[in-house]
């Protein structure tokens, strides 16, 4: 198995209407980006625990955008931007003040897609995923003890099979290793979507010790990482 990274960049747009006009000349309409679109603040909270974004475009003049805003970094700590019309108001301060990393004025101008740029390339970071496959053990709630496998792991969380029915929302303790033999990584995390039959999608919100810094090496390739193989034997992963 070899390490790799899912960057194609995956683009929320919240907004009454869906911005074609407005941002078809950006870097967001462009080839190679998934793009979803949700008109309302129901919608817009549901496809973002659903796909996962790497940014968040949420237009000022959305239904409830504050709350939106507020919501998306709780549930998931989403890359946010706001794109605003005309001049500067006072509601902008507030949306910022929720967890909005930036406002992008309309019409677009040639300064968008660098600072959309630079918005993806954060977000990416901090979404990468790595294909792993390593047993852990949880707790949650009344269910004891929970017996499942990583499918995949990043810098803030991962994707588990396991047979226990878990209820998204859900706090769950877990341990596992990142390689045969090691420390395994012990800490807390949030069921925050289900990705399939026994599959959920686990956002950390805490790791013991030195925990999420032997993740981010892990997934950002700066050591080797030991998986076990279909036959129980420990191999070495190379760095890509």
């Amino acid at each position: 198995m070899v390490l790799q990274s899912y960057l194609v960049p995956v683009i929320l747009i919240c907004a009454p209407d869906p911005l074609t006009d407005e941002l078809h000349d950006t870097l967001l309409w462009r080839d190679g980006i998934e793009r979803h679109v949700a008109s309302s603040f129901p919608e817009a909270l549901s496809k973002a625990v659903a796909a996962r974004p790497d940014l968040v475009v949420v237009d000022r003049d959305l239904p409830e955008a504050r709350r939106l805003v507020e919501d998306l970094r709780t549930v998931g700590k989403f890359a946010v931007a706001i794109v605003a019309r005309g001049d500067f108001e006072p509601d902008e301060v507030g949306l910022l003040e929720a967890g909005a990393y930036a406002i992008l004025r309309l019409p677009a101008g040639p300064e968008w897609d660098e600072r959309v740029a630079r918005l993806m390339q954060v977000a990416q970071r901090k979404s990468v995923r790595v294909p792993v496959s390593v047993e852990f053990e949880g707790r949650s709630g009344a269910i004891e003890r929970i017996f499942g496998r990583l499918v995949n792991l990043s810098v803030s969380g991962m994707l588990i099979e396991c047979a226990a029915a878990l209820d998204i929302g859900a706090d769950i303790a877990v341990s596992f290793p990142l390689a045969r033999g090691a420390t395994p990584i012990v800490g807390t995390g949030r069921i925050v979507r289900q990705a399939g039959k026994g599959r959920f999608g686990l956002e950390f919100y805490g790791l013991e010790g030195d925990g999420r810094e032997r993740v981010r090496m892990f997934v950002e390739g700066e050591q080797p990482a030991t998986s076990a193989d279909v036959n129980g034997q420990a191999r070495v992963l190379p760095k890509t």
